[in-house]
Parts: structure tokens; C-alpha cells; sequence
């Protein structure tokens, strides 16, 4: 099959662009509870594989992928389902005989095909962080709501155990009123370096088609098919990379939407690669009984300052909640509460998060017409657009007041920032 180059690439995206704003009067037909669901897979390696594993169970319609190396293990597992590179060409041709679209792909990719299949009336689950930037997170999840669709994030850790208890205990006001959260992922990883060498395209890699709308660049291994999210060009990093999956919990647990203030710090700014650290704050309005609250997102190597100030611990955590009354140091296999000698006795709650019959299958019910996945886009969505605020505060060098319901900052170098640099192959 031919590559489409990158003009073709985005006059395709235009128009589908105007496809939305136009209005698309297509909507989503549920299946039986009974029947299984045909599905199309854009992207079956690395995550993929994965996604793949846990919708194994349905009725696997056709796959797409621009890599045949990350592919093999899916194509030679499931030798019958027909194959793809060109996933426009795909959705087009299987229109009437799909019910479902499960999106694996690269951050800058994430976007045109989930669109696609938004528009034609498909059930989508796709990988966090939902898109590349903040214009591409709200349209999609505005478009979703409008079309009726089933929607699912990849914020698999949503399910677990922990997770659940964590929501439960901060629910029941189990350390009182919470001012601050800190969340943080321990580590260093980005700047990744500007490749030296100019190696040959590998003969089943469809580079253009990876490329996509990005800003076309040289191919080399160290970009694909995973260092690519240490590029802005292509990815989020570290933050887009974990930010849903740890921010699902403070989101989830205090019912958090759009914040209202953002700022960021960290090492100057590379127009092209990612940082190895970075600090964020956000600033979330009191919501019911709730209080306002400030929500620490950090990307450090041992972790934010509070944790040796406190004497606590960081392996295995990821989110410390501070409240009136205590403590919750918790992450995605176990939690504690501080002070100890304070809750030596404590009772905890009685359950009241419901056990989650699956990540997958809770898409799967939701396509079938029955109750909304856990992560869907309207949940999920504001959640990754903090993320995406995160990077754009730090990109612009300017913090600034946010105004959720309109999209629009108070800095005028962060606005221009979202509708030029920011907006892939817009």
C-alpha cells in the first residue's frame, strides 16, 4: 500500500476537521449484552499487545499497524484478522461491519484516528493521555459526549484494590478537610539527545505514516518506536507518560475537574525534547463541602521535599494526601496513614467503590448499552487536560489562571501557545 505523505496527511485531517465542526449526525448502535463486539485495533504492539491480550474476547475484526517488527507477535498470533497501515483506509472500508475502535499508538497519533472514529459512530478506547495537546483533549471528549459513544481511557490502575480503598478512606474524611496533594513519579528520564547518525528506514516500518501529522524529522531507533515520548513533536514525557494514572487518584478521590490556577518550574526550556524533571501546582476550587485544594505534580528523582521533611517513605508510593486531622501516603499496591500512633486503632470504612469487573470489560458493557466505564471521556478528559496544562505552563514559562469551560489561559504567550507549537499538524 502506498504512504501518504505528510500534506496528504494533514489535508485529510482538515477535512475531517471541518467533518466535526459541520456536525456529524452518525450515532452509536449497541450490541446484544449477548453479542460480542467487532473490533478494530490501530496500533497491536508494545501497548497494543496488551490492549489486545484484554479485548482478545471479542471479535476481532481487522488490525493496523505502521510497524510490521512490533506487530509480528499479534500478526503471527492472529494470522486470520486482515491487516492494515493506513487506518483511514481501514475505518472506510470497514464502516458497517465494526461496532468498536481500540487506539494504541503514540501520543502525537492518538487524536485523528480517535476523531475518525468518533464521527463514523464507533465506540472508542484509547491510550492516556487521551491526545497531544489541550485542543485535541476537549474535542474529542465534546465529540464523544455529542455522538453517543462508549468511551474508555487507558488508565488501567483505575480498577485496583488500593486504588479503591484510597477513594474510600479519603471519602470518609479519614484525615479531615485536604488542602494539599502531592503526586510525583520518581526518576529522570527525557532530554533524550539529538541523534547523531542517520540509519536506513527499516524495510516494514512505514515511516511517513508514524511520522503523521508531526513536524517531519530523520527516522532513528532512538525515537522509534519508544523514545518518541521524550520528543514534544511526538510525545508528553514523563508527565503524559504517568501524570493520568497517579493524578486518576486524587481526581477520582476528591472529585476534581478543572483547576483554576497552574503554574511550573524546572530546567530551561528545549524546543524539542522533553525535561528530566519538572514541578507543577494546581489550584482546584472548593466544590461542594469540598475546600480548595492544591494539587503537586512533580517529575524528580527522589521524589517532592515534603517526603524527607516528614520522614516518610518513597518506594512504592506515589500521592500523599494532607488533611486536617492526618495523613494518606498511598500508591497502587498500598497506602498508610500518618501520624501512626494516631491511627494505631483505626477502623477503616466500609466498601463503597464497587469492584470493577475489568478495565476491558467495562468498555465492552458500556458498548453493549449498559453502564458508562469508569474512565470515560468525560471523566478521563478533564484529568488529561490537567496533564496537558502541566506541560504547557512549564513550555510557556508563564503561569497563568485557567479557565476550564472556555479553554482559554490568562497568559497571552500560553494561548498562542496552545493554537501554534502546541496543536500538532493544526
Amino acid at each position: 500500500m502506498k504512504s501518504l505523505n505528510r500534506r496528504t496527511w494533514i489535508q485529510s485531517s482538515a477535512a475531517l476537521s471541518c467533518g466535526f465542526w459541520l456536525g456529524s449526525t452518525a450515532k452509536a448502535t449497541a450490541p446484544s449484552p449477548n453479542e460480542k463486539l467487532n473490533l478494530a485495533f490501530i496500533g497491536v504492539g508494545g501497548r497494543g499487545g496488551a490492549n489486545l491480550g484484554g479485548l482478545s474476547d471479542q471479535n476481532l475484526v481487522a488490525f493496523c499497524d505502521v510497524d510490521g517488527t512490533r506487530a509480528k507477535a499479534a500478526f503471527e498470533k492472529y494470522p486470520t484478522v486482515p491487516k492494515h497501515t493506513d487506518y483511514r483506509r481501514m475505518l472506510d472500508q470497514l464502516d458497517s461491519k465494526i461496532d468498536g475502535v481500540v487506539i494504541s499508538t503514540p501520543d502525537h497519533t492518538h487524536f485523528h484516528p480517535a476523531i475518525q472514529a468518533i464521527e463514523m459512530g464507533k465506540h472508542v478506547y484509547l491510550e492516556k493521555p487521551m491526545a497531544h495537546n489541550l485542543w485535541e483533549t476537549r474535542t474529542l471528549t465534546d465529540m464523544a459526549r455529542q455522538q453517543g459513544v462508549a468511551t474508555q481511557l487507558g488508565v488501567q490502575r483505575h480498577t485496583l484494590p488500593n486504588v479503591h480503598r484510597t477513594v474510600e478512606l479519603i471519602q470518609s474524611g479519614a484525615i479531615g478537610e485536604i488542602s494539599e496533594v502531592y503526586c510525583w513519579i520518581n526518576g529522570s528520564r527525557g532530554m533524550p539527545g539529538e541523534p547523531k547518525d542517520q540509519p536506513t528506514i527499516p524495510a516494514d516500518l512505514d515511516y511517513p505514516l508514524w511520522t503523521g501529522p508531526a513536524a517531519s524529522r530523520p527516522y532513528h531507533p532512538s525515537i522509534t518506536p519508544y523514545g518518541w515520548r521524550f520528543w514534544w513533536d511526538y510525545g508528553t514525557g514523563e508527565t503524559g507518560n504517568w501524570g493520568c494514572h497517579i493524578l486518576d487518584i486524587p481526581f477520582w478521590a476528591l472529585d476534581l475537574k478543572y483547576p483554576t490556577r497552574v503554574s511550573a518550574s524546572g530546567p530551561p526550556v528545549d524546543p524539542k525534547m522533553t525535561p528530566k524533571s519538572m514541578k507543577t501546582e494546581f489550584l482546584f476550587p472548593a466544590k461542594g463541602r469540598r475546600k480548595p485544594v492544591t494539587l503537586h505534580w512533580d517529575h524528580l528523582a527522589n521524589g517532592p521535599e515534603i517526603l524527607k521533611q516528614e520522614n516518610l517513605p518513597n518506594k512504592g508510593y506515589n500521592t500523599l494526601f494532607v488533611g486536617d486531622k492526618g495523613m494518606l501516603l498511598t500508591g497502587f499496591s498500598k497506602l498508610k496513614l500518618y501520624p501512626e500512633a494516631d491511627y494505631s486503632e483505626f477502623t477503616a470504612p466500609n466498601q463503597t467503590v464497587p469492584r470493577s469487573p475489568g478495565f476491558y470489560k467495562e468498555w465492552v458493557t458500556a458498548c453493549q448499552g449498559g453502564q458508562a466505564a469508569t474512565c470515560h471521556f468525560d471523566y478521563s478528559g478533564p484529568l488529561a487536560e490537567t496533564v496537558m496544562l502541566g506541560n504547557l505552563a512549564y513550555r510557556s514559562q508563564e503561569n497563568f489562571d485557567w479557565d476550564g469551560e472556555k479553554l482559554l489561559t490568562s497568559s497571552t504567550k500560553a494561548n498562542a501557545f496552545i493554537k501554534t507549537k502546541y496543536a500538532s499538524g493544526w
